[in-house]
């Protein structure tokens, strides 16, 4: 009876049997595009909400649950201070890190009295009086008028006063460090971090942005550029001069116009903007022959490391030199470094790790599922038992000497007369895990369509094994690694920790694990959302890449899965 009924549906045609058995796909094309539409909409919204929660909880990990003292631990210049004027230094540290605010009301003194005296405000008598009051001892200090117009203002904005008594020995004479301070100071909410964080995410430059009065022509155009592109959008009144232009640097295409603002190193990086760290080169000067901007046309040409691509408007008065060498007060320029940046690096061998481990994982995943049981399965299973087994760090230092000893690789990649030769032991040892992965899986769903009924009605309408493995076995078991591949290529952007470090890669794979020692609490910050983006992002990119590959996805409500 069951043969019979096998024999019949043999006897059909062979699309209409994988369409329905394989496919299983009847739906409109108009109402699949339209459900993916809202799918991604609502993915995109849950996305938003996501980060947002997990941005909060490290913010709240980082600035309450860690003691706000560590930061100290490796601060030279906190050890050199004493008395107040430590107290003093780990309040502007506080305010630094986001932490808190506080006015100091030296400089609410000095503020106050500039504004009347101008320069000459250190030499007028209120100031004089302001700074002798506050070293006053016991309540004294509260007779100046200035310091009771200081404690009223801020005591209403709900910041708490904190006087720091003058220190001195029994002889009367003040203490190293012990110099009287008064001082506002208010905690900053978790929330409002939270939102001026995300508020400042993205700014887009405008031509508002140079609060200089006497720039009158302000504008935002196309024209020819200069330095090499066809064309460049660029500004006046802008931050930048170029705003968008081309150059022969990888991705070749590049913007000043809006700006992701991650946030600011305070401590490994010592101010640096945590986008310009991870994306700009690091290496040495880059010098090429070129013009200044007012010299274009003629016939003096310089060799020069800075990029007038980046240049930015220049606030104060311009030397006779610059005024030779550029036609307006966009003079302020950035330098060309050679080698690669963070990023870049980290993405190179990443990428480069990624093609390796398709390539040879897969079709070697599929070859052992096709001979099961034999050598070559056993073989593999070894690799794959081995690749797992072992510890991370075990196998990269045992790559490392066989390349290094057995190939003459270099070991780290400060060391490296040839920098391509760099990238092969990070590389090799980022991919051979991930192809014992691949291998593993590819071969556990092989197995598992082999086992299907589809194979058994593909055999039976005389289809060859060929046939069977590579255009159906193959296709339906590349469904789940399929939705793993965006989140693979996206992750290279994000660099590799254990190998970068025992490298010496300068990726940003290592950036995170530095920050937390150093509790660079911006990195840490930056880190967070640039990881939880990209993994976001990959989970819905995986989504839409496997309904692609397998049409009985559905991105309806009810009824799909």
């Amino acid at each position: 009876m069951i043969s019979s009924h096998v024999r019949l549906i043999a006897s059909l045609n062979k699309d209409l049997i994988f369409r329905c058995l394989i496919d299983g796909s009847g739906s409109d094309p108009k109402e699949k595009k339209s459900a993916m539409g809202k799918y991604v909409l609502k993915r995109i919204i849950y996305s938003i909400f996501s980060l947002l929660v997990v941005v909060w909880a490290v913010m709240l990990l980082v600035y309450s649950l860690t003691d706000r003292s560590a930061i100290f631990q490796t601060d030279d210049v906190w050890n050199k201070r004493s008395n107040n004027d430590r107290v003093l230094y780990e309040y502007t540290q506080y305010s630094k890190y986001g932490y808190l605010e506080f006015v100091n009301f030296n400089n609410y003194s000095k503020q106050k009295w500039t504004e009347v005296y101008g320069e000459a405000y250190d030499s007028a008598k209120e100031f004089v009086d302001d700074k002798a009051a506050i070293q006053k001892t016991g309540e004294a200090y509260l007779d100046n008028a200035t310091v009771q117009e200081f404690i009223n203002y801020y005591s209403s904005k709900g910041y708490n006063i904190i006087r720091l008594d003058t220190q001195k020995y029994s002889t009367g004479k003040t203490k190293p460090g012990g110099t009287g301070y008064l001082l506002a100071v208010k905690e900053r909410l978790m929330i409002v971090r939270l939102f001026d964080y995300i508020k400042g995410l993205f700014t887009i430059e405008t031509t508002k942005d140079v609060a200089d009065e006497s720039l009158t022509d302000r504008y935002i155009r196309v024209e020819k550029d200069p330095y090499g592109g066809p064309f460049a959008v660029v500004g006046s009144g802008t931050t930048h001069k170029y705003l968008f232009y081309f150059d022969s640097r990888f991705p070749f295409i590049h913007q000043n116009w809006i700006h992701l603002n991650l946030g600011v190193s305070f401590t490994r990086f010592r101010g640096q903007e945590i986008t310009s760290v991870i994306s700009e080169p690091a290496g040495d000067l880059k010098t090429i022959r070129t013009q200044y901007p007012a010299q274009l046309g003629t016939d003096i040409y310089v060799d020069t490391a800075s990029d007038f691509h980046t240049l930015t408007y220049n606030m104060g008065e311009l030397t006779a030199a610059e005024k030779e060498q550029f036609n307006d007060k966009y003079t302020i320029a950035t330098y060309r470094r050679s080698g690669l940046s963070m990023l870049e690096n980290s993405f190179v061998i990443g990428i480069i790790a990624t093609v390796i481990e398709y390539f040879i994982g897969l079709p070697l995943g599929i070859l052992m599922a096709r001979k099961k049981d034999s050598w070559i399965d056993t073989v593999g299973m070894w690799y794959i038992i081995f690749i797992m087994a072992v510890p991370s760090l075990a196998y990269i230092f045992m790559f490392a000497a066989i390349g290094t000893r057995v190939f003459n690789l270099p070991y780290k990649f400060a060391n490296a007369e040839i920098k391509v030769l760099a990238y092969i032991l990070p590389t090799i040892s980022l991919a051979l895990p991930s192809i014992g992965s691949l291998m593993k899986w590819m071969r556990r769903y092989m197995i598992d369509q082999m086992n299907s009924d589809y194979v058994k009605f593909a055999r039976a309408e005389g289809l060859s094994e060929k046939e069977i493995y590579s255009i159906h076995i193959s296709k339906n078991a590349m469904i789940p690694i399929v939705h793993g591949i965006p989140g693979t290529i996206l992750g290279c952007l994000t660099g590799a920790i254990v190998t970068e470090r025992v490298y010496s890669v300068p990726g940003v794979g290592n950036l995170l694990t530095q920050a937390i020692n150093s509790h660079d609490n911006g990195i840490i910050i930056a880190c967070t959302v640039f990881y939880t983006t990209l993994s976001l992002i990959s989970l819905i990119l995986g989504d839409l890449l496997m309904a692609k590959v397998d049409p009985r996805i559905s991105f309806e409500s009810k009824g799909g899965r």
